[in-house]
């Protein structure tokens, strides 16, 4: 299959969507698949596939501008910049299938029409959010594809009746996260501590600043925030107050994701709900106990032996991290065998025969 994957972050941000799909690429063209990668990062050697680049302004630069229709926040700014280049750079004829996560203006350039030529399949995939499949307010009306990937089953259960859609979760690569001892040191992080530790943006829905509070009455924690965005200042003002000595905010590389993970005794993520959140399998593939928030959604990723609770409560949060840490000390550590499910082999090979479908469908 000749196909192409476009997002504005890749080879430049190391965040879940790009991580995500750019593991599918990768599988997909270790196994034979002749597959094109473009983005606003520069070429790497050691990638399968083919990139091209194509530029785009930093989100950061557009944090202050206005929230206005169609121009919803920072992503949609930046995304503008992408599809622009990205428009000069695709060419339909050269794929079967497009596949991206990213609207409006991306999936809008990757349906352009096609004069003379077969035109390639539309995947969306909803790394971000079902709202474009789902939603028929304001540019939601313009969103259409050809093939849904839903990530998780409330996505499928909504969209089945409406697009051709396949349940395909994210996954992880079970070389890189997995047990081991970590690097405390080189991070960072207290000897004398229980090590607490979000991976998350800076952003509102994935409220940090309600985790600050559900650490703050565990006097022998250290809270770490692996992430930026927006609220950094509001964060760090927070946890100055409430985690005084207790507080480490930072970024790290991919490279660093498995010491991170290591590194900590629990993972906390207070996101009420996400599309799928790769953290989770990488957390659990590391060891780690998992508090969130309680949803159907979350317990078809962790299962149900991880210590969910209703994460707007956050005294019930402060007893689940209590409880997360006894077993962590008491338990042997081992590899959840829901983690390895997620391996990227697996879901690359869902990924194929999902799309080898859709072509045989369309001929």
């Amino acid at each position: 299959m000749r196909l192409l994957f476009a997002l504005p972050g890749f080879h430049k941000y190391e965040r879940g969507a790009e991580i995500a799909l750019l593991s599918v690429a990768a599988e997909l063209a270790r196994t034979g698949d002749a597959v094109t990668v473009i983005g606003s990062g520069q070429p790497r050697a050691s990638d399968p596939y083919k990139f091209i680049h194509a530029s785009s302004i930093r989100r950061e630069n557009f944090e202050k501008f206005p929230s206005i229709p169609l121009f919803r926040s920072e992503t949609v700014y930046e995304e503008a910049t992408f599809a622009a280049n990205l428009a000069m750079r695709y060419k339909p004829a050269d794929y079967d299938a497009v596949l991206t996560c990213s609207f409006p203006f991306t999936n809008m350039v990757l349906r352009r029409p096609v004069f003379g030529g077969k035109k390639p399949l539309n995947i969306f995939i909803t790394q971000n959010g079902e709202w474009p499949a789902v939603s028929n307010d304001a540019e939601y009306r313009f969103f259409s594809c050809d093939g849904l990937v839903c990530t998780n089953p409330d996505y499928y259960e909504t969209n089945k009746n409406r697009w051709n859609c396949a349940l395909i979760p994210n996954g992880i690569s079970t070389e890189r996260f997995k047990l081991g001892a970590g690097d405390r040191v080189g991070l960072g992080f207290p000897a004398d501590r229980k090590v607490i530790l979000m991976v998350s943006a800076l952003i509102p829905t994935k409220r940090v600043m309600d985790g600050i509070k559900a650490v703050a009455p565990m006097d022998d924690t250290h809270l770490v925030v692996a992430g930026d965005g927006p609220m950094r200042e509001d964060v760090k003002a927070l946890a100055a107050e409430l985690l005084p000595d207790r507080f480490t905010q930072l970024t790290v590389t991919p490279d660093q994701m498995p010491a991170l993970y290591q590194s900590a005794d629990a993972f906390l993520h207070m996101s009420l709900l996400e599309s799928f959140g790769n953290v989770f399998p990488e957390a659990m593939a590391c060891g780690l106990p998992i508090i969130g928030h309680d949803t159907p959604r979350l317990r078809w990723i962790v299962g149900d032996q991880e210590f969910l609770v209703d994460t707007q409560d956050i005294p019930s949060v402060t007893q689940a991290l209590r409880s997360a840490l006894v077993a962590k000390e008491t338990a042997p550590a081992k590899i959840s065998d829901r983690a390895t499910s997620f391996a990227w082999p697996n879901i690359a090979r869902q990924y194929r025969e999902y799309l080898t479908e859709l072509m045989r469908n369309q001929t």
